[in-house]
Parts: C-alpha cells; sequence; structure tokens
C-alpha cells in the first residue's frame, strides 16, 4: 500500500529502460519504495538498471515485455499482480521515431503509432483491470505535449501521443471511485538519450525533473502533471492559434 504521502511500496515499471522511468524510480526508492518490477525487451540495458536500483536497496525483478505483442500482456502482467499487490504501474515505454524518414516509409511510421499507442492502450486496459481487482493503486502515464497540437515537425509522433493522453484521461474518468487514480504526465522536450541530436525545444526539461514532477503528483494526487509547470499555460495558448500561424512559427 501507499503511505499517507502517497509514495508506492511496489512499483511495475512498463519500459524498464526508460530515463525518465529509472529516474523516477531512484527517486521512489530513496523515498519508500522496495520492490520494483522493471518490464521491458530482455537486454543488457534492462539488467543494469536492475542491478543500480538493487544497489539502492530495492528488491528488483526484470519481466520480458514488448509493448508490440498486445495478445501476450494480459498473460505476461497477470504474472506479476499474481505475486502480490502492485501500488503503481509507471506506463513509460514509447518511441519517436524520424519524422522525414517515417513520412516516407508508412510501415515505420505504423510502428510508432502501434507502440505509444496501440501498446499502451493494451497495456493500460489490462493494468487498469488488475489495479480495480486489488482495490487501490496509481496508473502514471506518460504523455507528451506534442500531443496538444500537431505540428509539422513531428505529427506522426504526436499522433501517437494524443491518442495515449485522450484514451488515459478516459481511463481516469472510466475507474473514478473505483480507488485506482490514473495521472498523466505532459513533459516537454526531455534531454535525454531518445532526444540526442535533435535541437533543443525552448521550457526544455530532464529526466530527474520530470521524476521530481511525478513524485509531486502522487502526493497530490493529480490527473494531470505538466513538466515544466509553465507549459500548461503556453499550450494553452498554443492550442488556440490559427493554423496558418501555426504553420509559421518555429514550433
Amino acid at each position: 500500500m501507499k503511505d499517507a504521502f502517497g509514495i508506492p511500496q511496489s512499483l511495475l515499471v512498463l519500459g524498464g529502460t526508460s530515463e525518465i522511468a529509472l529516474a523516477t524510480v531512484r527517486r521512489l526508492v530513496v523515498r519508500r519504495t522496495r520492490t520494483v518490477w522493471l518490464a521491458g525487451r530482455p537486454s543488457p540495458g534492462l539488467e543494469s538498471a536492475a542491478t543500480e536500483l538493487r544497489a539502492l536497496g530495492a528488491e528488483v525483478r526484470t519481466l520480458a515485455f514488448d509493448a508490440l505483442d498486445p495478445e501476450s500482456h494480459e498473460a505476461v502482467l497477470g504474472k506479476v499482480f499474481a505475486e502480490g499487490d502492485i501500488d503503481m504501474v509507471l506506463l513509460a515505454f514509447g518511441i519517436l521515431g524520424d519524422q522525414a524518414h517515417d513520412e516516407r516509409e508508412p510501415v515505420a511510421a505504423v510502428r510508432v503509432a502501434q507502440t505509444n499507442y496501440t501498446g499502451a492502450v493494451s497495456a493500460g486496459l489490462v493494468s487498469a483491470r488488475a489495479l480495480q481487482t486489488q482495490g487501490h493503486g496509481s496508473l502514471v502515464v506518460l504523455s507528451s505535449v506534442a500531443g496538444e497540437r500537431a505540428r509539422r515537425a513531428d505529427f506522426i509522433y504526436g499522433s501517437s501521443k494524443a491518442g495515449l493522453d485522450v484514451f488515459a484521461q478516459g481511463l481516469g474518468d472510466a475507474l473514478h471511485g473505483t480507488g485506482v487514480h490514473v495521472m498523466v504526465v505532459r513533459p516537454g522536450f526531455v534531454r535525454s538519450r531518445m532526444t540526442a541530436g535533435l535541437g533543443e525545444a525552448p521550457l526544455a526539461t530532464t529526466p530527474e525533473a520530470v521524476a521530481t514532477a511525478i513524485e509531486l503528483g502522487l502526493r497530490r494526487r493529480s490527473e494531470t502533471v505538466w513538466v515544466p509547470g509553465a507549459l500548461r499555460v503556453v499550450m494553452s495558448a498554443v492550442r488556440h492559434l490559427p493554423r496558418a500561424l501555426v504553420r509559421r512559427l518555429p514550433l
């Protein structure tokens, strides 16, 4: 169960090598979290992450999980919940893709959509049902401000995050009153391996800053978290700009 401040004792990470996810887990382990499941494709990176977290004092287990294989999600994630209650599920997997390449190669564009949206819908619903069955828990979904307004530079990635964001909001409404809390996290540009080599956007942030915001959101039982917080105001304005103007802006 969570403590009085909303910090989970047990945590399942879907996307166990995500820099944002690992920054979040490190922060939570220092606070109180003791049991961690890292789910992802088997890799040296996944095992290295587990070793690092064990050194911080957590009991860590790895789990083979593929976002692109939704038929396996119920069985794979069911094994985790069969071991005991999970206080928090962090849905953190996703890929950025390459906009210019993916426009020319529709199969690659579909892979972005299937990973970021279709896989998340499957894993999110399986996790939500398990949390509801145990009667408590939080589902934290990493969305993105890229889903707030279509942009020429990243509309394939942005559209997948827009779908994920709406799905997570609706799932939160569906679970309201059940004891299950859904929190949508909307970071801006995050300096990470995924964005290495890209031009930095205004109000850029770090995995550690996102982790801090997630912890605060859990304590407050927030439904939506913007990182940094100023993006809430910025994106409110951007959403209402005329399309002709948006096309000319360096967004």
